[in-house]
C-alpha cells in the first residue's frame, strides 16, 4: 500500500508539469470543479510561468508513459475534460526516444529464451518505432521471413503500475467532492485505462487479439492484419509479418501512388463498421500511424494492443442508434435509450427525442468539413447532464475509436458524408439481425436449445424426488406441540398421547 504523503508528491510533481505546460487552466475556470480540486490546481501552478496557449499533449508526453497513456484514455472523455483538450490529446501517439540497443538486445533474448541469431537472420538494431509500452525493430527471420520483433520495454510495468496506483487513488477522492465529478466517475476512467494498459503489458494477448481480428474480419478482404509468428512470440516479445505502405497520414505520397482516397476512405469506415456493429470487437486504437495503404489498395492495420468488445445486446442497440439518426427517426433512437438504461425511467422519453432532434437535424446531410463537430458535441453533453445519463463503460473505446476514424477519413478525404458512407452497412445488418427471417431463426434456435435441456430437466426434478424404496410407508406418527417453558424448550404429547400411554399401562399391569 502506497503511503498517502507519497501519494501527494506525485500529484503535485505532477500538477507542476501539467502547470507549466498550461494543462490547468481550464480545470481552475471551469465554474463545476469542485473548491477543494480548484485549490489543489492553484497550489500546483504557484509560481509556474504558464502558456498562454494550453500544451496538452506535450504536457502528457513530459510526464512518462503512464501518463501517455492517461492522456489517451481522457481523449475519449470529452465530457470529462472538454472537446478542445480531447482533441489535442488525440495527437497522442506514444512517440518516445528509442533504447539503446545494449538494453533491447538482452531483452530480446531473455524474452524468447535463446540467442538472437538462432530465430533471425538479421535484426536492425535502430528501431522504426518507439512507444510508451515498446518500440519495433526489422528483422529478417533464419528462413527468410520479413518481420517486425516489438519489444517490451524493460522495467515498464512497475512504472505503470506505481503510477496507477497514485491515480486509483486520487480519482476516490475526486469523486467523493460529489456534483459533476461523481457523475462523470474518474474512477472508470481510470479503471479503464489499467484495463487497457494490462493488456498492452502482456503481448501475446496482443497477438491473440490480432489473430482473433483477423479471422472476423474474413469478409472484408480490403482490410488487412499481419500474421503472428508464434514460434518468435512471448508475452515480452511480439513478432508479426512485416507491412510495406504508406501511412494514411501522409496523403501526398498516397496521391504519388495513384491511390483512390474517396475509396480508401469509403473502405475505412466500413472496416471499422464491420468491426464494431457485426463482429462486437475492434481495433480501438485507429489513428493514421496505425494503418497503411498497400499497393494494391487494401489497408493494413497494426498494433494491436487496445481492443473493444461489445456484446450482441448492445450492438443492436448501436445499430438502431446509428439508423435511427442516419434516418431522422429521433423517437425511436430515444425508445433505445430508454430500453438500454442509458438514460433514467424518470425522464419522458419525448423531451428526450426532441433534444436529440435538435442535435442531429442541423448535422443530417452535411460533409465533415461542414459540421461544427465541437458544436455538436457539446450539445451531446448538454443532453447527458440534463437527462441524468452516466458514463457507460463499454462504449468509452468505441467513443474514441469513432472519433479516430472519423479524422482519418476526413483527412483522406474532406468531402466524404459518413451518414451516407455508414447507412448501407448499417441498414444491411439491422436487415440481417432485426429482420423477420432473423426473428424466426432466433425463435427456432432458442426452443430447440430449450428442447435440448429437457432431459436434464427431468432427471433433475428425478433427483429432487427420488422414487420410493423398498421400505414400507411409515406410520401417521402424532403431533408434537412444542411449548417454551422458563428459558428452555419442553415436549409434551397433546390429546390422545396421554390416553395411550395410560392404557398401556393398565394392559401391561393388569
Amino acid at each position: 500500500m502506497t503511503a498517502t504523503l507519497t501519494h501527494y508528491w506525485r500529484i503535485l510533481k505532477w500538477g507542476r508539469t501539467l502547470a507549466r505546460h498550461g494543462a490547468l487552466i481550464e480545470l481552475e475556470r471551469n465554474p463545476r470543479t469542485p473548491p477543494r480540486l480548484r485549490r489543489v490546481v492553484r497550489l500546483a501552478r504557484f509560481g509556474a510561468r504558464v502558456p498562454a496557449t494550453p500544451r496538452y499533449a506535450e504536457a502528457f508526453a513530459a510526464l512518462g508513459p503512464a501518463a501517455i497513456k492517461l492522456g489517451q484514455t481522457l481523449a475519449t472523455r470529452p465530457d470529462l475534460v472538454g472537446e478542445d483538450v480531447a482533441q489535442d490529446l488525440l495527437s497522442l501517439q506514444d512517440a518516445l526516444p528509442p533504447l539503446p540497443w545494449d538494453v533491447v538486445c538482452p531483452a530480446i533474448e531473455s524474452g524468447l529464451g535463446q540467442p538472437i541469431e538462432r530465430l533471425f537472420q538479421s535484426i536492425e538494431e535502430t528501431p522504426v518505432g518507439a512507444a510508451s509500452i515498446a518500440q519495433v525493430h526489422r528483422a529478417i527471420t533464419t528462413d527468410g521471413r520479413r518481420v517486425a520483433v516489438k519489444v517490451l520495454r524493460p522495467g515498464v510495468e512497475t512504472q505503470f503500475f506505481d503510477a496507477i496506483d497514485t491515480y486509483e487513488w486520487a480519482a476516490a477522492r475526486m469523486e467523493t467532492m460529489g456534483g459533476e465529478l461523481k457523475r462523470l466517475r474518474p474512477r472508470l476512467v481510470i479503471e479503464t485505462m489499467k484495463r487497457w494498459t494490462a493488456r498492452e503489458l502482456d503481448l501475446r494477448r496482443e497477438a491473440a487479439s490480432a489473430s482473433e481480428l483477423a479471422q472476423g474480419m474474413e469478409a472484408e478482404p480490403d482490410f488487412v492484419i499481419p500474421a503472428i509468428d508464434w514460434q518468435r512470440t512471448t508475452s515480452k516479445i511480439l513478432t508479426t509479418e512485416w507491412i510495406d505502405g504508406i501511412k494514411l497520414s501522409n496523403r501526398p505520397a498516397l496521391i504519388a501512388a495513384g491511390h483512390d482516397l474517396h475509396a480508401m476512405a469509403t473502405r475505412l469506415v466500413r472496416a471499422f463498421l464491420r468491426q464494431a456493429i457485426a463482429e462486437g470487437f475492434f481495433h480501438a486504437d485507429m489513428h493514421q500511424g496505425n494503418l497503411f495503404a498497400l499497393s494494391d489498395g487494401r489497408i493494413a492495420a497494426i498494433d494491436f494492443g487496445i481492443m473493444g468488445r461489445i456484446d450482441r445486446r448492445a450492438r443492436v442497440w448501436l445499430a438502431e442508434i446509428l439508423y435511427g439518426l442516419i434516418t431522422g427517426d429521433y423517437k425511436r433512437v430515444a425508445e433505445i435509450h430508454f430500453e438500454a438504461g442509458y438514460v433514467p425511467a424518470h425522464h419522458n422519453v419525448a423531451e428526450f427525442a426532441t433534444a436529440l432532434r435538435a442535435v442531429g437535424e442541423p448535422m443530417r446531410g452535411l460533409a465533415v468539413k461542414d459540421m461544427s463537430v465541437g458544436m455538436m458535441l457539446d450539445s451531446l453533453f448538454n443532453i447527458t447532464r440534463d437527462f441524468d445519463m452516466e458514463t457507460q463503460p463499454h462504449l468509452l473505446l468505441l467513443q474514441k475509436t469513432m472519433v479516430m476514424v472519423e479524422g482519418v477519413a476526413t483527412a483522406l478525404d474532406p468531402d466524404i458524408n459518413l451518414w451516407e458512407t455508414a447507412a448501407p452497412f448499417v441498414r444491411g445488418w439491422i436487415r440481417d439481425e432485426l429482420g423477420p427471417e432473423a426473428m424466426v431463426a432466433d425463435r427456432i434456435i432458442t426452443d430447440l436449445r430449450t428442447l435440448a435441456r429437457l432431459p436434464d430437466l427431468i432427471r433433475n426434478i428425478e433427483a429432487r424426488y427420488p422414487a420410493p424404496g423398498g421400505a414400507p410407508p411409515s406410520p401417521p406418527l402424532p403431533e408434537i406441540a412444542v411449548v417454551r417453558v422458563g428459558g428452555g424448550w419442553r415436549y409434551a404429547l397433546v390429546g390422545i398421547a396421554g390416553g395411550l400411554v395410560g392404557a398401556a399401562s393398565a394392559l401391561l399391569l393388569g
